[in-house]
């Protein structure tokens, strides 16, 4: 797919004609990162209705087991941190066909996922948790834009490199925030370990599949590890969920 250029005689007053080479030269610029797959309209919906069932599946699972009484406590502690959904979302969005139907999904998964999670929670628990439906719901409203910009992680450049690195970035920060996750020492300080482990395990997948060409996850981590190392030492989490 070629660039686009504006006409030379398009008829526009000078401002209007400015914005529009602005617009076409930062598009120009995104097609060079990654072009978007021709995809029909019934593999859009099929792909969004996809979405919608994971949004479905997970949020009732994560709700289900968030009685630690019923199931083992890792579970519990997955669902409840950002992580999880972080890595689910950066793979919803890398594999869509264009950046504007990866923001669609992304928007149908949290939709789902927190509409079935928090009717269970006031239907049946009795429980209206105000302050956490506020926050997802901003997450929500916000997710597209960022599903928009990760679809780029499997483009080429510099870019791509450091929009791969941001979901990484998260795991290694919450990661390492394990460390004082259950101090002072409390029942359930031996799952730190294992909750490392599966974050762990879910940045190697990332690096594994996010970047086309495998070479790249030697920038990429290194770009991840320099913003972690940004995100902890200013506490940015912390600040952002009031810790």
């Amino acid at each position: 797919m070629g660039s686009i250029h504006v006409p030379a005689k398009l008829s526009l007053p000078a401002n209007e004609f400015e914005k529009l080479e602005g617009i076409m030269g930062i598009y120009n610029k995104l097609i060079r990162i990654r072009v978007a797959n021709k995809s029909t309209t019934k593999q859009k919906v099929f792909s969004i209705v996809i979405a919608i069932i994971i949004g479905v599946i997970l949020g009732l699972l994560a709700k289900i087991m968030d009685n630690p009484s019923y199931f083992n406590p890792i579970f519990t502690e997955i669902g409840d941190r950002l992580g999880i959904w972080v890595f689910v979302a950066t793979l919803l969005s890398v594999f869509s066909y264009s950046p504007k139907l990866a923001a669609v999904k992304i928007f149908a998964f949290f939709g789902s996922m927190l509409t079935v999670y928090y009717v269970y929670t006031t239907m049946v628990l009795h429980f209206f948790p105000e302050r956490e439906i506020i926050f997802w719901s901003i997450c929500a409203a916000v997710s597209p834009v960022c599903a928009y910009i990760m679809w780029y992680a499997r483009g080429s450049g510099l870019f791509s490199n450091i929009v791969s690195a941001l979901p990484i970035t998260v795991l290694l920060s919450e990661g390492f925030e394990l460390c004082n996750a259950y101090l002072p020492v409390h029942t359930h300080y031996y799952l730190i370990p294992w909750l490392m482990g599966i974050y762990l395990i879910m940045i190697v997948i990332l690096l594994l599949i996010i970047p086309k060409n495998k070479i790249r996850f030697l920038i990429i981590l290194p770009i991840a590890i320099i913003l972690s190392l940004i995100v902890i030492n200013f506490n940015i989490f912390g600040r952002i969920f009031g810790e």
